[in-house]
């Protein structure tokens, strides 16, 4: 993964936690990289044992953990410089979530070794849809779980999230029913 994804993790342990946290986290992680260079690709092992590193030293899950990341993404990109290109993807989160891998793609120009995730959407109505989640990366689904979740707040859109396929059950991908739902 590159440098920008790690440095969104520590980004998100120092505000919430504090930089004495992070050091903790990295030295669980047996990670001595001062600082993650964003445009520079990492293994994705790093990631791994930082989320795992995460969990251990704020006693909390790695999927809690994940989720509160993608949470924290959109928001994150988008005061990173990326705020244009969020902004292309669409104007709805329907329009944003049918074009994931258009926006993919052209993350791909700026990041030439990316190695995105594919999405598709199927059994589209105003009020709710299934999103299909394709990764070669395991364990990430919390993360997307989260990722949708920030989604909503970016577009003032509430919905609720259910998994209705899981890849760690003997699935081909991840998929997810979203559903917007009604404020009182």
């Amino acid at each position: 993964m590159y440098g920008l994804v790690n440095r969104a993790i520590e980004d998100l342990v120092t505000q919430a936690y504090g930089s004495d946290v992070w050091e903790r986290i990295k030295h669980e992680a047996d990670v001595d990289i001062d600082v993650f260079v964003r445009m520079e690709a990492y293994p994705d092992d790093i990631s791994y044992r930082l989320v795992a590193a995460a969990s251990k030293v704020l006693e909390q899950s790695p999927d809690r953990i994940l989720g509160d990341f993608g949470r924290f993404w959109p928001q994150y990109t988008g005061r990173e410089g990326y705020g244009e290109i969020l902004d292309a993807a669409g104007s709805s989160l329907w329009e944003f979530l049918f074009n994931l891998d258009e926006l993919h793609s052209r993350v791909g120009l700026i990041y030439p070794n990316l190695q995105p995730p594919s999405f598709s959407c199927t059994d589209v109505t105003e009020q709710s849809l299934e999103l299909h989640y394709y990764s070669e990366r395991a364990g990430l689904a919390p993360m997307v779980v989260g990722l949708l979740e920030g989604l909503s707040l970016m577009f003032d859109t509430p919905v609720s999230i259910e998994r209705t396929q899981c890849k760690e059950e003997g699935a081909d991908h991840d998929a997810f029913r979203i559903t917007k739902t009604i404020r009182d």
